[in-house]
Formats: C-alpha cells, structure tokens, sequence
C-alpha cells in the first residue's frame, strides 16, 4: 500500500481521501437507489484459538477461521407511495422468497465508482420506519437491515 505524499498544484487532488458521502446504491434491477446511509460493510473472520496437550508453550495457537459479514443498514427517506421495502419483507415466508445481490459503489468526484462492495443472496431483516415527533422539524428517513451470505470486496 502506497502511502500519499503532499503533492503540489494539480497533484494534490491525488493525495485527498474519498468523500464518505458520495455513493450509490443497486438492490436487484433497481439501480441507483437514493440512499442517504449505509453502514455494516464490515468484513471480518472468526478467531480458531487450538493448543495441543503437550505444547511446551503455555498459549494457543491462533488461525483464521470462517468468514464473516455484518448485517448491512440502509436508510433513505420516505416517499410517496413507496412500499418496495414493506412489500419485500412481508413476501418472507418459510424462505420461500426471493432474494437480491445488493451493490455499493463509493464513487470519486468524477462520478466513477472507485470501491465497490458486492453483498450476494440480501434478504430484509427488519425495516424500521421514521420516527414521528409533532415537536421537531426534519425528513422522515426508514431502515432497512439486510441479511447476506457473501461479501466481496474490489477497489475499481
């Protein structure tokens, strides 16, 4: 991994980290979605700890073990007549629906996608809708929690 260096002029660009807030958002057919949050792209693996009786060292040996992905939120706000999500979770029954690759693109300044997270067979888990207060002023946003079996990864 190259490290950035302070660049001059022109080249500083180069050297800047990619905006958080510029990114898209595929479930299925339906591109571009517009999401205002993603988070629980997290990608890890489980920990096998093993020491065998006569091991002359008093700790475990550590090995990676499965993979790992965390269930992935989404929110956006609500607009008229949009129930996709609604619709979507009230289909589960006794894993007889259908599910959906979901994409993530953090994109550059020129729109390109520059990373880009693949979560494959995504089921909705739970959505929780806006919360209401007569007493403040805001957008009403709704979550979506996925489920998902695999996560890959690809800096484009």
């Amino acid at each position: 991994m190259a490290l950035p260096t302070a660049g001059t002029g022109g080249e500083q660009d180069q050297f800047w980290p990619l905006p958080k807030y510029y990114f898209s958002v595929d479930i299925g057919s339906f591109t571009d979605l517009p999401f205002m949050e993603v988070n629980g792209l997290d990608i890890g693996t489980d920990l096998i700890e093993y020491r065998h009786g006569n091991s002359p060292s008093h700790t475990p040996i550590k090995m990676p073990g499965l993979g790992t992905a965390s269930d992935v939120t989404l929110k956006k706000g609500v607009f008229l007549d949009d129930n996709q999500f609604y619709d979507w979770i009230s289909q589960i029954n006794l894993n007889t629906f259908e599910r959906f690759d979901v994409v993530v693109r953090l994109l550059d300044e020129t729109g390109s996608p520059r990373i880009t997270w693949n979560l494959n067979n995504c089921f909705p888990l739970k959505i929780t809708p806006a919360e209401m207060n007569s007493q403040e002023s805001g957008t009403a946003i709704e979550t979506l929690v996925l489920a998902h079996e695999l996560e890959t990864l690809s800096s484009d």
